[in-house]
């Protein structure tokens, strides 16, 4: 099955299971990400903006593998840590790629002594990533990705000074922000931390995410559509 500039071991995977074609949020911001813009997505609930993410980062990730972090993913607790590390083994299983997540309630020892043998995607809450970039100097000079997933819940939290403090030690790399609303806070963040982003605003679906069919085959033909 050929799919144009769709990663081949992403592909097997989707196959395997059993996804069809893209949904609206997938269709709308694929070629975007993949081209490396700063972007804000707006996405209702039930949009499948989690696995959005882990498809664009293994997409983008795929094809080479570092000894530090490429992608940084920003994520408010850890249930949803557990959830995209989930998805990354499901969706990410015939790439190499090394994911790892930590969160507050995590050993701060080990979870840094496992970053320093070497990780592709990092995984972690605000306050947590916060701690350990200021104690632990990561090099992130490899970093391709900085995404901040359920912004609007993070940002009422009060992280917006984490946040930044992590990305002011990054230097050049793609910044995404994803969230269930546009709220000022947000649009202040955007100004701080994004360079010229391009907005996507999706309304929920009823296919929800990625659809799957009964003989777990994939439709080329909107899969291509939805990823030129």
């Amino acid at each position: 099955m050929k799919l144009k500039k769709i990663n081949e071991k992403l592909q097997e995977a989707l196959i395997e299971n059993g996804l069809s074609e893209a949904n609206v949020l997938q269709q709308e911001t694929f070629s975007t990400l993949k081209s490396g813009a700063d972007c804000i997505i707006i996405a209702d609930k039930g949009t499948g903006k989690t696995t959005t993410i882990v498809l664009n980062v293994i997409q983008q990730l795929a094809r080479e593998t570092e000894e530090s972090p490429r992608a940084l993913i920003i994520v408010e607790d850890k249930a949803k840590v557990l959830e995209m590390e989930e998805l990354f083994e499901k969706y990410g299983k015939y790439t190499d790629l090394q994911v790892y997540g930590v969160h507050d309630k995590g050993d701060m020892e080990y979870d840094k002594n496992y970053i320093s043998t070497g990780v592709d995607v990092l995984i972690g809450t605000p306050n947590k990533l916060s701690e350990m970039f200021t104690t632990a100097g990561f090099n992130v000079n490899r970093l391709k990705m900085f995404i901040l997933d359920d912004a609007d819940p993070i940002l009422k939290l009060r992280h917006e000074t984490k946040i930044m403090r992590i990305s002011n030690s990054i230097n050049k790399t793609q910044r995404v922000i994803f969230s269930d609303v546009l709220t000022d806070r947000i649009e202040i963040l955007a100004d701080k931390m994004l360079l010229e982003p391009i907005l996507f605003e999706i309304e929920e679906e009823e296919d929800g995410d990625l659809e799957e069919d009964e003989n777990s085959e994939m439709d080329d033909e909107d899969l291509e559509k939805g990823n030129e």
